[in-house]
């Protein structure tokens, strides 16, 4: 057989032996627990030794990061399911094990439980549209689904009368790229946050994975220094978190390479400026103050958080610049400079000389944060910094235009579709189901890599960020169901990836308009992924 065919089915041998481990591991709790952490380390090591061994072109076929966890955390919910309550061995080795959750906020949709992080999983990577449950077609590719399996499967469940009288969904084949299912599929509605979705491809698009968000110390003079913003809403003034893994961006750091460098030149005493003017425009969102988003600006520290939370709501400063300003003013008089008078509104010379800088976390790592707790203030940031590579103004019709421009480059369908802000707080925000789920389709696809933490950052059914309190008990989506929650009062979306039954790779988005319960508007939208990942829909 060909030689990527071949390794393709030693990597589909490899899943298969881990998932039918899984599965006999039911005999007992703490045998159970004992067979399926001997399943996954088996799993893993086959796993490991098939990717190691193919080619490098062949592995480069397989990084689809949208299934990636997926047959791992089949052997993980089996692991820790079967278990039950951990005594204080197990305890502290799956602490030691476990993939801890990114610490970033979201809008109101998060449940406001502490999400526990992932059980850790071997990473399996699956080839595109390939079969992971055995079923395999022509070719070798798992069978794709009908047009009329997917509906008969899905218009019942659009019947549900817990949505609202606007409901709109598109299904979409990510091996074949067309769409398989459509209600009103280029109807555009109010997305709510997985207008986020839109915002992560146009960042991404527009500055690559790569690009890293800059926070510098200039010299202005003989004794004055500006503090300059770049866009950051990630900088921290929370000493470093143990653990390993890259940091965000530190005002801490920042303020010790200050010092130094000014001790360097003799300086102990100056006097402080901030410069916040990479943003233009309102600051404020125009929802108004809100425990969701702080006022948007190029400088401030903990996303403006007032208290010690690092995701879901919070209260906000209504100056975040000045705040971090005053803030790295005391770090540096820890340091032993002292800073004359308050720190104060300024504008950074147009050839300064650069005396600290730290760098955020790559675009990668943001989008992936911004995505899993829905987070709003990193949403409008890299909106902004796609109007800055744009060369457009860095507020919100800027942004605006440059995200759509972004998408439009990447040929998506944009009929009736309107960007007011970058987060999907703003109701008039209105995109259709379709733009939704060819939006992932261009991010799962093989030949855009810098798009796919799109695809990474998708919350994982009962695991995390905003679908960690959802789909708990529900065998056929949790772990399984990847995406994109988006709830606003009456307004209900979900959007994201799913691999169905025959293991076919499938997009989805689903929107609703007019709700009155938005629990039981969840649950439906909730039954509908889950039913698309139970179909092979033949």
């Amino acid at each position: 057989m060909p030689e990527t065919r071949m390794w393709q089915v030693r990597w589909q041998s490899a899943q298969r032996s881990a998932r039918v481990a899984a599965r006999r591991a039911g005999r007992s709790a703490r045998t159970a627990a004992r067979a399926a952490r001997r399943a996954a380390h088996s799993a893993s090591g086959a796993a490991q030794q098939t990717w190691q061994a193919a080619p490098r072109q062949t592995r480069q076929t397989w990084q689809l990061t949208a299934v990636s966890a997926a047959t791992g955390l089949a052997v993980a919910v089996a692991a820790v399911t079967a278990a039950g309550p951990w005594d204080s061995g197990q305890r502290t080795a799956e602490r030691a094990a476990a993939v801890p959750a990114p610490a970033t906020g979201g809008e109101h949709h998060d449940d406001g439980r502490e999400p526990g992080p992932a059980p850790s999983a071997p990473a399996v990577l699956t080839a595109l549209g390939g079969p992971v449950r055995g079923a395999v077609g022509r070719g070798g590719a798992a069978p794709a689904p009908t047009d009329a399996g997917l509906a008969d499967a899905l218009a019942p469940l659009l019947a549900d009368p817990a949505l609202g009288p606007l409901r709109t969904a598109s299904v979409v084949d990510v091996a074949a790229g067309r769409q398989v299912f459509g209600e009103q599929p280029d109807q555009v509605a109010t997305p709510a946050s997985t207008v986020k979705l839109a915002t992560a491809v146009a960042a991404l698009s527009r500055l690559g994975a790569d690009h890293r968000i800059d926070t510098r110390v200039v010299l202005a003079g003989k004794d004055r220094i500006v503090l300059v913003g770049g866009g950051d809403p990630t900088l921290t003034a929370h000493p470093a978190a143990p653990g390993p893994g890259e940091q965000p961006a530190s005002l801490r750091a920042l303020a010790d390479a200050t010092a130094r460098a000014l001790h360097q030149r003799k300086l102990t005493t100056v006097s402080l400026g901030y410069d916040a003017s990479a943003f233009t425009g309102p600051a404020e969102h125009p929802i108004g103050p809100n425990e969701n988003i702080a006022p948007v600006s190029a400088l401030m520290t903990d996303e403006g958080r007032l208290d010690d939370s690092d995701h879901g709501t919070a209260p906000r400063s209504t100056d975040p610049a000045g705040d971090t300003a005053r803030t790295f003013a005391g770090l540096l008089k820890e340091r032993d400079i002292t800073v004359t008078g308050d720190p104060d509104e300024a504008r950074a010379p147009a050839a300064p000389e650069r005396i600290a800088v730290v760098h955020s976390l790559p675009l990668s790592a943001l989008v992936e944060r911004m995505l899993t707790y829905s987070d709003n203030d990193i949403a409008e940031a890299l909106a902004r910094q796609t109007a800055l590579a744009a060369h457009q103004p860095a507020g919100f019709e800027g942004a605006a235009k440059a995200v759509r421009d972004a998408l439009a480059a990447q040929h998506l369908p944009l009929a009736g579709a309107v960007f007011e802000d970058g987060s999907g707080l703003d109701r008039d925000d209105k995109v259709s189901a379709n733009l939704l789920s060819h939006l992932l389709l261009a991010a799962a696809a093989p030949g855009n890599p810098e798009l796919r933490p799109v695809v990474t950052g998708l919350p994982v059914a009962a695991f995390t960020g905003t679908l960690s309190g959802r789909y708990v008990g529900d065998t056929a989506g949790a772990g399984t169901v990847r995406a994109k929650t988006g709830t606003l009062t009456g307004i209900n979306t979900l959007a994201g990836t799913v691999v169905d039954a025959d293991g076919r790779l499938l997009a989805f988005a689903f929107m609703t308009t007019g709700t009155t319960d938005p629990q039981a508007a969840q649950k439906a939208l909730d039954r509908m992924a889950s039913t698309v990942a139970n179909c092979g829909c033949r």
